[in-house]
C-alpha cells in the first residue's frame, strides 16, 4: 500500500482536489467509482497528480458511528413492514405469522363449519398484556399477521444508575410510543416490579454491584415472568451478558448504543410479549370451543371455570371442586393436575363415599404386616401412592367425622402413619377434593370439621349446572354424538332444530353425565345420520320444563316480555349463538333483534 504524504495538509487538499475533478467529469466515469452517498461506504481517493508524491494517496475516512444522542444524525431507516424470524435468545422468534399461521381463517371457518364458532374476538389485551394502544385483534387475519405500531407500544422499566443516559434512551423509546418509567438502582427497581405491570425490562449489568442487572433479571422472572429483559453492557462485560441470556434474558446490546439498533430491539422483545398473550388468548377460545382438557362449553361460567383452574394449577394450594352431581367435577381435578408441575407425576383418585372409617384409613394411610387378621403384608395407602403427585378425593363431604381428623392431621404434616406402625412417612401430594354438598352449612351444624373445610378450601371451584347454562347444550351434544358415532363406526348424525330446542329446553337435573347418556342412546336409536325429535329419550321429550323458565309450561299469568325473552334465549342457545339464524328462525329482522338483546341483556 503506498505510503501517506508527509504532509497531512497537503494530502488532504490532494483528496479534495480529487473529489471535485471526478464530480466534474462525464456520467462514464462516474459509473466507475460510485460516491459515498450511492454505497454508504467510506470513499477512497483516486489518483492525484497534486501533493508531495507522484502516488495516489488514499484518503483514510473512519466510519461515522453512532453515539447516544436525544437525535441521531443519520436519519433513521425505515421499519420493516414485517416481523419475521428474529434472533431470540438460542432460537429465533416466530413472527405472527409463525405462531397464528395464515391459516387462521381456515380454523376459524372450520369451527363455523362445525357449529363450534369462535365467539368472540379477541378483544382484551389490556388485561392480559397491558398494551396502551387499541385493544381489538381479529384472530381471523390471511394477509397480514405483523403487529401493528399501535399495537407495539408497551411499558418498559428502565434501569439505570446514569439519570442522563436513561433519559435519552427513554426519549428513543418514547417517540415510536412505548411508555417509559425510570429508575436509579436495585432497589427502586425492585418497588415497581412488585407494584407496576411492565412488557419490557431494559436494566444497565453494571450499576451499584456489578452484578445489579443480574439481581434485576432475577426480580422480573420472579414478579414479572411475562416481560422481557434487556441488558445494556460494557464491552468487558459480553461474557457476563452472555451467561444472562442462559438465564432467562431476552438480549443484551452493547455501549456505546446505536438508538435505531436499541429501539428495535425493544420493538422486538415487545412483540415476543404481544404474540404470546395472542397465542394464549387463541389457545383459550380453541378449548372454548373444542374443550378444554375435555371440558366442553363456551358459557360465561365455564370460562370463569376454565381460567380459574389456568390460575390455581401452576401452585400447590388445596383445591375444593363444588357443584352437582354430573356436572364434571372429575375433569377439573385432572385438568389442574395435567396443567401443574406435576403432572409427570402420579394422578390418584379415591371417592370416600359409602365407606367405613376403618376401611377408609386403611385404603388412604396403608398398613403393616400384622396390624389386623389378615394383614400378611405391607402396604401402602392412596397417600403414599400419590407421593409427588396429586390426590383427588371425590365426595370428602360423606367422609365419617371420626375420620375427618385424621385426614386433617396428614394434610398438615405431610405424613402419613401406617395402620399398625408408629412410623410417620413422608407423603408430598397436591392435594384436590370435590363434594355436591354444602360443606359450610355442614360445618355450622357440626356434621363436618370446620377446621379441615377451610384446610381443603384452600381455592374453591364451583361448575355451574347445565341449566343454567343452556348455551353449552349443543356444543356438548354434537361433542358427545362425534364421540358415540365414532365407537359404532357409522357417520356422525346431525341433530334437527327441533329436536335440539327439545335438548335445550331440558332442565337436565342430571347435568352432563345424563345429557351425555340421552345422546349414546339417540345415536344408538336415530335412522341414517340425522337425529330427529322422535329420537329423544320420551322423559325429555314429555318434560313441560324448570323452574327458571327454560320451558314455561303454563302461560296463564306469565308476561309477554318473559316469554319474548324466553323465545330469543333458547333460539340463541340453539344456533350456537348465531344472530342471522336466530332472527330467521324468530321470523324478526337483525336489527330488531340486535334491539331487543340490549333490551334483555342478552349476548
Amino acid at each position: 500500500m503506498p505510503r501517506r504524504s508527509a504532509s497531512a495538509s497537503s494530502g488532504c487538499s490532494g483528496g479534495i482536489a480529487a473529489l471535485a475533478m471526478r464530480r466534474s467529469q462525464d456520467a462514464g466515469s462516474m459509473a466507475s467509482s460510485a460516491s459515498p452517498t450511492e454505497t454508504g461506504m467510506p470513499a477512497s481517493r483516486s489518483s492525484s497528480t497534486r501533493g508531495p508524491s507522484a502516488e495516489s494517496v488514499p484518503l483514510q475516512v473512519a466510519p461515522r458511528r453512532w453515539i447516544i444522542r436525544a437525535r441521531p444524525l443519520m436519519p433513521e431507516p425505515p421499519t420493516p413492514a414485517k416481523w419475521t424470524n428474529r434472533p431470540r435468545k438460542s432460537g429465533s422468534l416466530r413472527s405472527s405469522s409463525v405462531v397464528l399461521g395464515s391459516g387462521s381463517a381456515g380454523i376459524v371457518s372450520s369451527l363455523s363449519a362445525h357449529r363450534h364458532p369462535l365467539s368472540q374476538p379477541v378483544t382484551d389485551f389490556a388485561s392480559v398484556a397491558r398494551w396502551s394502544g387499541p385493544s381489538s385483534y381479529n384472530p381471523d387475519m390471511s394477509t397480514n399477521d405483523a403487529p401493528s405500531r399501535e399495537e407495539l407500544r408497551a411499558q418498559v422499566l428502565l434501569v439505570d444508575d446514569e439519570p442522563e443516559h436513561a433519559e435519552v434512551m427513554a426519549e428513543s423509546l418514547r417517540r415510536p410510543g412505548h411508555v417509559c418509567t425510570i429508575v436509579n438502582g436495585l432497589d427502586a427497581a425492585r418497588e415497581e416490579l412488585l407494584h407496576g405491570a411492565f412488557d419490557v425490562v431494559v436494566t444497565d449489568l453494571v450499576m451499584e454491584s456489578e452484578t445489579a442487572g443480574l439481581e434485576v433479571l432475577a426480580l422480573v422472572q420472579e414478579h414479572q415472568p411475562d416481560a422481557e429483559t434487556i441488558l445494556v453492557t460494557a464491552h468487558g462485560d459480553v461474557p457476563t451478558a452472555k451467561a444472562a441470556l442462559k438465564g432467562g434474558a431476552y438480549d443484551f446490546i452493547e455501549k456505546p448504543l446505536d438508538l435505531v439498533v436499541f429501539r428495535n430491539l425493544v420493538d422486538r422483545a415487545a412483540e415476543t410479549v404481544l404474540l404470546r398473550h395472542r397465542t394464549a388468548r387463541l389457545e383459550d377460545q380453541l378449548g372454548a370451543a373444542y374443550g378444554f382438557e375435555g371440558i366442553i362449553g363456551d358459557s360465561a361460567g365455564i370460562r370463569q371455570v376454565v381460567q380459574a383452574i389456568r390460575k390455581v394449577a401452576p401452585s400447590t394450594i388445596p383445591v375444593l371442586v363444588t357443584g352437582e352431581s354430573g356436572t364434571g367435577k372429575e375433569l377439573v381435578a385432572a385438568a389442574i393436575h395435567n396443567l401443574s408441575k406435576r403432572a409427570r407425576k402420579r394422578y390418584a383418585t379415591f371417592n370416600t363415599a359409602g365407606q367405613s372409617e376403618s376401611l377408609l384409613e386403611d385404603q388412604l394411610f396403608g398398613h403393616v404386616r400384622g396390624a389386623y387378621t389378615g394383614a400378611d403384608r405391607d402396604r401402602e395407602g392412596v397417600f403414599e401412592y400419590a407421593d409427588g403427585g396429586t390426590l383427588f378425593l371425590d365426595e370428602i363431604g360423606d367422609m365419617p367425622l371420626a375420620m375427618q381428623p385424621k385426614l386433617l392431621r396428614v394434610l398438615e404434616s405431610g405424613e402419613v402413619i401406617r395402620l399398625g406402625s408408629n412410623e410417620a412417612r413422608k407423603a408430598d401430594v397436591r392435594f384436590v377434593s370435590a363434594t355436591n354438598r354444602d360443606l359450610k352449612s355442614m360445618s355450622t351444624a357440626g356434621d363436618f370439621r370446620e377446621d379441615l373445610y377451610f384446610r381443603i378450601r384452600g381455592v374453591e371451584i364451583n361448575i355451574p349446572p347445565l341449566r343454567s347454562r343452556r348455551e353449552d347444550v349443543p356444543l356438548l351434544v354434537n361433542h358427545a354424538a362425534g364421540r358415540f358415532a365414532a365407537e359404532m363406526e357409522r357417520p356422525i348424525p346431525q341433530v334437527s332444530e327441533p329436536a335440539m330446542l327439545r335438548l335445550v329446553s331440558y332442565a337436565w337435573p342430571g347435568n352432563v353425565r345424563e345429557l351425555f347418556n340421552a345422546v349414546h342412546r339417540m345415536v344408538i336409536a336415530c335412522d341414517e345420520d340425522r337425529i330427529e325429535v322422535r329420537d329423544v329419550p320420551e322423559e325429555i321429550r314429555t318434560e313441560d320444563g324448570d323452574d327458571d323458565g327454560a320451558s314455561i309450561g303454563s302461560l296463564a299469568g306469565v308476561g309477554l316480555d318473559r316469554l319474548e325473552k324466553e323465545a330469543i334465549r333458547q333460539t340463541l342457545a340453539l344456533t350456537g349463538g348465531n344472530r342471522e339464524q336466530t332472527a330467521n328462525l324468530l321470523g324478526i329482522g337483525e336489527r330488531t333483534l340486535y334491539r331487543k338483546l340490549k333490551e334483555y341483556g342478552l349476548r
